[in-house]
């Protein structure tokens, strides 16, 4: 048998093509040994070595052998939603104001972003959700790390007012069954954070239990008398050391093999392998305003006709659809005193917080993304998007960290010494990449970018080239010497949507107010995004 290696396909069907003609008055067995002839000749016409399901493109090497060598995710069919998630498909709008700008506002001029596809919470993170969180907290750390439990509890006394009762929401809002299916509030913005990182965390905990790389009933292990709880970023980079070196103890005997020489080895759910989930989150500004305008149901083709001012289509609160004609979409305040409307008309408000399923959603599926409460996004405030900013997933707030690396060599965990109510027992010693590591790089020059363009000269009042000049922002002192009173720092954070306590103009998603991150109100929530790894364009929505 011969091969047609060096000849193309056209070619040699040709051939075959003329054969063909001249066999047609053969029998039927020899047109089926002239049909293998040509499977055998196609087969032989590629290359000799390539890659495909068991060997490597580049190599020729194979993969995924039982025997050792590169271990690929050849079975890997996309990023699931996590719990509680929905997929929001990327697009480009203009953030900030694109309607009547009553206020006079300068802080929210108009730039257009293109933004990656990500998941966000359906809804506002409830009292239930949080109580879960409290649930766990307390088990694992009131015990012998009380501070760490008491860091979690939100602040009931957001309810109080000097002229007004509410004591019973002080004492029943949070915890009572009443209000469980209520956005949950009296949070700072740390909390917020710490809340994203416990779900990150037992989330993945969980997948690696139903994957079979943890065993059943090892979720809450014995290591938490001594501090120490699972941590998906520090499992990810160094497996052995989750649970304060104690993971191999807790295995699934599905992930524990034995070599010809007894020595035990352990299967770890690798980032390569892509069963964890990335981390949960707070989203950022850009991501939030998007997601609450959902644009694509003023979509045309390709362009969207009209703009919008609310996160549904329309000018006005109440709606216009024949169902529920009339009735307001969102829970606000009416009006001076009327934070409810009459008796009997159930569909106006609540007078508080709502269950947070009341009100319709939006295009995209997601509840609340307009009144009940306002929610905290990840960005650090700075009163004007410039026109340098970047178009692409605009944030303010990158604080790029490495994890600190031993006189060993190997990374540090943190443990009950070193343990803070925002750094737990378990993750990784992390530290603000220094500048002088950073001379070579041409996208970034400080690990910390959170005040960036601030005290420069181009961002500055009364600008000069020339003489000192004049900090706008994080200036400990004024110019007189005295202590600057601006609230404008890097601890202050932006807080998106309006809520129970607002009227119908904050209800515009390209509203945009802050708050320090270190106080708490009783209408301020928060919700969870988590990025998207993988093409922003897809024919299929994730599973959830």
């Amino acid at each position: 048998m011969f091969c047609f290696k060096k000849i193309s396909l056209f070619k040699v069907f040709a051939i075959l093509q003329n054969i063909y003609s001249k066999m047609t008055r053969l029998n039927l067995s020899k047109v089926l040994i002239f049909m293998f002839m040509i499977s055998l000749i196609i087969g032989c016409n590629k290359n000799s070595v390539k890659g495909g399901k068991n060997n490597s493109q580049a190599t020729g090497w194979k993969i995924n052998s039982k025997d050792g060598g590169f271990q690929s995710a050849a079975k890997y069919k996309g990023q699931p939603a996590g719990p509680g998630l929905i997929f929001i498909e990327g697009g480009t709008y203009t953030k900030g104001n694109v309607k009547d700008n009553v206020m006079r506002d300068w802080n929210n001029s108009p730039t257009q972003q293109y933004v990656r596809s990500f998941f966000i919470d359906e809804t506002e993170v409830t009292n239930e959700m949080y109580g879960e969180y409290l649930y766990w907290m307390k088990a694992v750390f009131a015990e012998n790390f009380s501070e760490i439990y008491k860091a979690a509890l939100p602040d009931t006394l957001v309810w109080r007012n000097p002229l007004g009762f509410n004591e019973d929401m002080v004492v029943n809002y949070l915890r009572h069954p009443a209000f469980q299916q209520h956005p949950v509030v009296g949070v700072k913005w740390q909390q917020a954070v710490n809340f994203a990182k416990w779900r990150t965390d037992r989330v993945n905990e969980q997948i690696l239990v139903n994957e079979g790389f943890i065993r059943e009933g090892a979720i809450i292990p014995d290591s938490i008398t001594d501090g120490y709880t699972f941590n998906s970023k520090a499992y990810l980079l160094d497996p052995s050391s989750a649970y304060g070196g104690k993971m191999n103890q807790l295995a699934s005997d599905k992930s524990k093999e034995t070599n010809e020489d007894g020595e035990e080895k352990i299967e770890y759910a690798t980032r390569e392998k892509g069963v964890l989930l990335p981390e949960y989150r707070l989203p950022t500004e850009t991501e939030w305003e998007y997601a609450a305008l959902a644009l694509k149901e003023i979509r045309q083709e390709n362009i969207y006709r009209g703009k919008k001012k609310f996160p549904w289509d329309g000018e006005y609160t109440r709606s216009g659809k024949k169902k529920n004609l009339g009735d307001q979409l969102a829970n606000f305040k009416l009006a001076d005193g009327d934070y409810g409307g009459i008796a009997g008309w159930s569909e106006v408000g609540s007078g508080i917080t709502t269950s947070v399923r009341s009100y319709p959603p939006n295009d995209f599926g997601l509840y609340g993304m307009a009144g009940n409460v306002a929610e905290w996004v990840a960005d650090v405030y700075r009163p004007i998007i410039d026109e340098e900013a970047n178009d692409f997933n605009y944030y303010r707030g990158n604080v790029y960290r490495n994890p600190v690396i031993g006189e060993d060599g190997k990374l540090i965990t943190v443990d009950v010494e070193n343990a803070s109510y925002d750094v737990l027992p378990g993750a990784l010693l992390e530290e603000v990449q220094k500048t002088e590591d950073l001379k070579d790089r041409v996208n970034y020059s400080t690990g910390d970018n959170r005040n960036f363009n601030d005290g420069d000269r181009n961002s500055v009042r009364d600008f000069s080239l020339e003489g000192d000049y004049k900090r706008m922002y994080n200036s400990p002192t004024g110019d007189d010497g005295e202590e600057r009173t601006t609230l404008v720092d890097d601890q202050a954070k932006v807080y998106k949507g309006g809520s129970w306590l607002d009227r119908a103009y904050y209800l515009d998603p390209g509203q945009r107010r802050y708050l320090p991150g270190t106080m708490t109100t009783n209408f301020i929530g928060f919700r969870c995004a988590m990025s998207y790894l993988g093409e922003s364009r897809i024919s299929e929505k994730p599973k959830r």
